[in-house]
């Protein structure tokens, strides 16, 4: 069921915030709850699949905006509001990526009345919803804008606070005309005296629930400004706080690629080298570490077991969804991949986003033998096949070891380049194959 497990697992940040990157931690002296309307159908995607469902390397879009929420510790509560029809699809999604402070509510057929749905489950004692609680401030917030941060949040939480309502805005893009009833141009507005209201909005609670209890049937039918309600309603001027670029909306199917882009590209943003104790091991996985040091945040560690170690605990920190391993003139490390992998599942990485593992190898192709080899790399290629159903992408990368060591660094700064790329890429269609520099 929705809201079970009320526990304050948190995940590693999708888009790291500014803020908790800086090792603040914010702190609000009153109680927060969030609204997220999801009841849309994606009209204007040209999608079969609600927009707030269409998978972001393979994980729901409003996961990831559950996962925005959720990381923020002072918001206590988040509402989920979807269609009927959509309400087991919503409550397999939370179970699925432990969103613990997530509840469902049904909808209604217009966003307005959606949204008044959502307030209302915070107020009134429902057998299953009896751990909600009336908060002092309520968000509102779109599912379909995954890239919201604490940062503005916060500061449209403290300002609705303090002035009863708050709303993010920007500035336009284009200049709004309007049109007279021949379809010629009537008079266009000067661009610079007006702003783009955005999400998130932020409310006293009293404010807000008085707004919607107040309002017409037509204010709910067409209307789609909250903050225009609260002023009309409630007489409650918003204060209106400059929202950063990344508050946009994914409402197209291009978007969806913008989306994902933007994902791989915060999941890029490190890689663990996992060595053994050889001194060759130790010296590929330094020489790689100068390559991608200089694209990304990379921590060289010994591979280890232990629940002790480094590398155990960089897996169970969630600090990284990245990891080589490195392999010296030996075609044995199937066991070890394995471990690697049961340590990725165990801490339930790979449920949030797709794991990279690049198994580095470093061998003398003259003394061994080709047959051994290539048999050892069948497995490995089996096993890719199989991790892949568990979202972990292993990819294969051969260094010939009997090169010059100037060439041998070359073909190092080579792989690091294809790594680099396999990363950012996290492409499905190169798993289990053997890439040769």
């Amino acid at each position: 069921m929705a809201g079970a497990g009320r526990d304050s697992q948190r995940h590693r940040p999708l888009v790291g915030d500014r803020n908790e990157q800086a090792g603040q931690r914010r702190e609000v002296d009153f109680s927060v709850a969030a609204v997220l309307p999801a009841s849309g159908c994606g009209e204007r995607m040209g999608s079969t699949t609600p927009k707030q469902f269409c998978p972001l390397l393979q994980r729901p879009l409003i996961s990831l905006t559950l996962e925005a929420f959720e990381r923020v510790h002072w918001i206590k509560e988040v509402v989920v509001v979807v269609s009927q029809q959509n309400f087991e699809l919503m409550n397999s999604v939370i179970d699925r990526y432990s969103h613990s402070r997530a509840t469902v509510v049904v909808g209604g057929l217009t966003r307005h009345q959606s949204i008044f749905n959502g307030l209302k489950a915070l107020v009134e004692n429902r057998p299953h919803q009896s751990w909600l609680e009336k908060p002092e401030v309520v968000i509102i917030h779109d599912a379909v804008r995954p890239f919201v941060e604490e940062d503005i949040l916060y500061r449209v939480a403290s300002a609705a606070n303090e002035h009863g309502a708050a709303g993010a805005i920007r500035p336009l893009i284009s200049t709004v005309v309007a049109t007279n009833p021949e379809g010629y141009l009537d008079h266009s507005l000067e661009r610079s005296k007006y702003r783009a209201s955005e999400m998130p909005q932020a409310f006293t609670f009293d404010v807000i629930y008085r707004a919607y209890e107040q309002c017409t049937d037509y204010d709910l039918e067409h209307g789609t400004e909250c903050l225009h309600l609260a002023l009309q309603y409630c007489g409650i001027s918003a204060k209106l706080i400059d929202g950063p670029p990344d508050l946009w909306k994914v409402t197209y199917k291009r978007d969806l690629y913008a989306a994902e882009s933007i994902i791989k590209e915060s999941l890029s943003k490190s890689v663990c080298i996992i060595a053994g104790m050889q001194e060759g091991q130790i010296q590929l996985g330094i020489l790689l570490q100068e390559d991608l040091q200089l694209v990304m945040k990379v921590d060289l560690l010994k591979w280890s077991l232990s629940k002790e170690s480094s590398c155990v605990q960089a897996i169970t920190s969630k600090q990284h969804y990245n990891f080589i391993y490195i392999n010296v003139n030996s075609f044995k490390m199937h066991q070890e991949i394995v471990q690697l992998m049961e340590a990725v599942e165990n801490v339930k990485l790979s449920a949030l986003y797709p794991v990279v593992v690049t198994v580095v190898h470093l061998n003398n192709m003259e003394a061994s033998s080709f047959s051994v080899w290539m048999d050892d790399f069948t497995h490995i290629k089996q096993l890719a096949k199989e991790a892949i159903g568990k979202n972990i992408l292993i990819y294969s990368l051969l260094i010939n070891s009997t090169q010059s060591t100037d060439k041998i660094h070359e073909s190092v700064k080579q792989g690091a380049s294809i790594i680099e790329s396999l990363i950012k890429q996290r492409s499905p269609a190169l798993i289990g194959q053997l890439l040769v520099v």
